[in-house]
């Protein structure tokens, strides 16, 4: 099990996370992005699941994009607000389960053609991220699809050293020996936990998976401007973010990033 989840479920105990996406133009890029990359996986033929669901933001959007959409999360509160959301619009397809991404003993091997773990990596230090490799293994289909999202520890860094209101505080040493060295957030040393593409692909490929694609979702090196200007100066700012989540050679900069594999 997880040895942070009494800190995990504290931080999303408010149900804060079903905001997220909308909290600012920058914060939409991480599920725009993610969306856009994902969605060439998804058809009505496949069942999907998502571990870190949160309060059920890429359910909703794939729900009629797929068979079925089972979402965990090991947040009681994120799952109740997304079954209260299935309840109500009366979609049949997605169900809402807690549970620890590290051990999902109710879960059937080779049970879906798309898992998403769109959230554990974000809180899992490197040996209980192995656990969830082995999980997303067990429960994707023999050539079906995995994807992981990850925090990379340079491109999150970095992009606090330039942010407008970040910046008078980075670099610090605290930084450079939790961020740098031990991979782990400077303020929430035990709730957030970073890692790098190269990195991440290394334990995919010792778990069986065949990488397709890793790209970068947002750039916090862009998130005050992107936040400060105006509807048609962003219009403008579009190609090179796609251009930006489209190269792999961006990726390391990117805050949030996403690798997309095959099972073998």
């Amino acid at each position: 099990m997880a040895s942070n989840e009494s800190i995990v479920k504290q931080k999303y105990a408010d149900g804060g996370e079903d905001q997220r996406a909308n909290l600012s133009r920058y914060n939409k890029l991480e599920f725009y992005y993610t969306k856009k990359h994902i969605s060439e996986y998804i058809n009505p033929d496949l069942s999907v699941i998502e571990l870190g669901c949160g309060a059920g933001h890429y359910a909703l959007y794939y729900h009629d994009k797929c068979k079925e959409y089972v979402g965990v999360d090991i947040t009681p509160e994120n799952i109740d607000i997304l079954n209260d959301k299935v309840k109500a619009s009366g979609i049949r397809n997605v169900t809402g389960r807690i549970g620890d991404a590290t051990k999902l003993d109710f879960l059937v091997d080779e049970s879906f053609d798309v898992v998403l773990c769109l959230g554990p990596m974000y809180h899992l230090p490197p040996d209980e991220r192995e656990l969830v490799f082995d999980e997303c293994r067990r429960i994707c289909k023999s050539g079906g699809i995995a994807a992981f999202a990850y925090i990379n520890r340079v491109g999150v860094y970095a992009g606090a050293c330039v942010d407008d209101k970040l910046r008078e505080f980075y670099p610090s040493d605290t930084a450079n020996e939790r961020v740098l060295q031990e991979s782990r957030d400077d303020i929430n040393p035990e709730l957030f936990f970073y890692t790098m593409p190269e990195e991440i692909e290394a334990v995919a490929a010792a778990h069986g998976f065949k990488k397709i694609k890793n790209i970068g979702v947002d750039f916090f090196l862009t998130a005050s401007v992107i936040n400060s200007v105006d509807d048609d100066k962003f219009e403008k700012w579009k190609p090179l973010l796609d251009e930006m989540s489209a190269y792999e050679s961006c990726t390391g900069m990117s805050n949030h990033a996403l690798l997309i594999t095959r099972k073998i």
